[in-house]
């Protein structure tokens, strides 16, 4: 099986033929990571429930969980107004991170930015 034509067409991917993926909790909407898939990838999250990504350095797809136990369960995945990013919201089973950590942005520290505020006109 492959992916559907009618979502193949909607996909904006990079010359690697891969879209980014966002992966977020479904209840509590905090970002846990961030995946690339290709067209199976995607048909594979689309039709089995787990999230499944092509990864970039061992040129393989993985299923999140697998080896590590900490599986991320599929509740819904978007398409971006420009096709070239997935929203996928999961219930997540323990760690998201390779490195143990809750989430992928975790340990990543924060970078100096200037905050901007709103004015009102």
């Amino acid at each position: 099986m492959s992916l559907s034509p009618g979502i193949a067409c909607r996909l904006k991917r990079d010359p690697n033929g891969l879209v980014a993926a966002v992966i977020q909790q479904w209840d509590t909407r905090e970002v846990l990571m961030v995946g690339w898939m290709d067209d199976e990838a995607l048909h594979r999250t689309l039709t089995s429930g787990r999230v499944t990504f092509w990864s970039r350095s061992r040129q393989e797809y993985w299923r999140k969980g697998d080896t590590s136990g900490h599986s991320q369960w599929v509740k819904s995945v978007r398409i971006d107004c420009d096709g070239d990013a997935l929203l996928v919201e999961v219930d997540q089973v323990g760690a998201a991170c390779h490195t143990g950590a809750r989430t992928c942005f975790d340990q990543g520290g924060s970078l100096e930015a200037v905050v901007g505020e709103r004015s009102e006109k």
